[in-house]
């Protein structure tokens, strides 16, 4: 399938976008133009959540041979933007339109009233409450417990670290399962915790550069293994990570296998995963087939929206490390471990 990038023309409604070009869907019960996926900050390229999401778009276009148009947000952008570019890909004809993260919650409110005949989605967020909505969200605690689980068996200081993008609820849930899991294999177990910024407008999310600072503080303090939940920004903490050859946890997307990280895989322990490309495609399958799903759609353990990526060998080979998070995973579907989200 070919993809070409062009410009968007109206102002506010992101940098660019790509569209490309599959006709309708083989089953004829598809009307709709295709995929509109609007990323979050940080935008395609993070290697982490929203490229998770653009995965799962591309193995929809490809598998439903429908057409799809991604559009990049604006720095420092308003909510009237958001809504302004939502409003773009349903005028357009775009079924399903999806916002990926919390921060199109407003905007998808908004606009989902404005186009009832369109499936909406939103990822991160189960407040918008409509017909034609389905609010994409995760248990991201039951992941991070399990990294937690892997860090505190692979730290040869019984010291480890936890770097969260922003300081929201959200970003709690994966702190607060990140210590859970730790304190389970070692209760007196040293966790370093620290958030880039109060605010996503901030750049917590899609800055590199504060992502390093922050790992090089907890590598110096004494953390050998560092988890980051901070998109974009986690490249910074996994490029600290390697430069002082201690280990990193990735986030949402199996980041061992990300090509733009991949001078750094060999200090990525593992990944805390978050299936959005599932979320995505199982969204965009439901209205191709012509049975949209709407309200709360969440992922977990159990049905696999949520795992640890063992793609390291190096971490497939700490055999006592691999046993403790797959016994922790089976205790998690099991409901003997409740994993807290704050």
């Amino acid at each position: 399938m070919t993809v070409a990038v062009i410009a968007l023309a109206a102002a506010g409604c992101g940098k660019s976008s790509s569209e490309s070009s599959g006709g309708s869907s083989e089953s004829g019960k598809y009307s709709g133009k295709g995929i509109g996926l609007a990323y979050d900050i940080g935008g395609k390229g993070d290697q982490s959540f929203n490229d998770a999401a653009f995965s799962g778009f591309q193995k929809a276009e490809k598998e439903f041979k429908i057409s799809g148009r991604d559009v990049e947000p604006n720095d420092n952008e308003s909510s009237a933007d958001k809504v302004q570019r939502l409003e773009q890909l349903a005028k357009a004809g775009y079924n399903p339109v999806i916002g990926v993260g919390f921060v199109y919650a407003p905007a998808v409110k908004e606009v989902a009233a404005k186009y009832p005949k369109i499936t909406f989605g939103i990822i991160d967020d189960n407040t918008v409450k409509a017909s034609n909505v389905a609010d994409l969200v995760f248990h991201e605690e039951q992941s991070s417990y399990l990294a937690g689980v892997a860090a505190a068996k692979a730290t040869k200081k019984n010291h480890i670290g936890f770097i969260g993008g922003v300081d929201i609820p959200l970003i709690h849930k994966f702190e607060a399962g990140f210590k859970q899991g730790a304190q389970s294999v070692n209760p007196k177990i040293r966790i370093e915790s620290q958030y880039l910024t109060q605010t996503p407008q901030e750049g917590g999310f899609s800055s590199p550069d504060k992502g390093k600072d922050a790992a090089n503080g907890q590598i110096e303090a004494g953390a050998d293994v560092i988890y980051h939940a901070a998109g974009l920004s986690g490249q910074g903490v996994i490029q600290a990570a390697a430069e002082h050859k201690v280990w990193a946890i990735g986030v949402d997307s199996d980041q061992y296998q990300q090509s733009a990280l991949a001078k750094y895989k060999d200090y990525i322990l593992g990944s805390a995963l978050k299936n959005v490309g599932g979320a995505v495609y199982d969204l965009s399958k439901s209205v191709v087939e012509g049975k949209p799903l709407t309200g709360e759609v969440r992922g977990d353990l159990k049905s696999g929206g949520v795992g640890f990526a063992d793609s390291n060998p190096k971490y497939q080979a700490m055999k006592d490390v691999v046993a403790a998070v797959d016994k922790a995973k089976q205790d998690i579907i099991d409901g003997k471990v409740t994993v807290k989200t704050q």
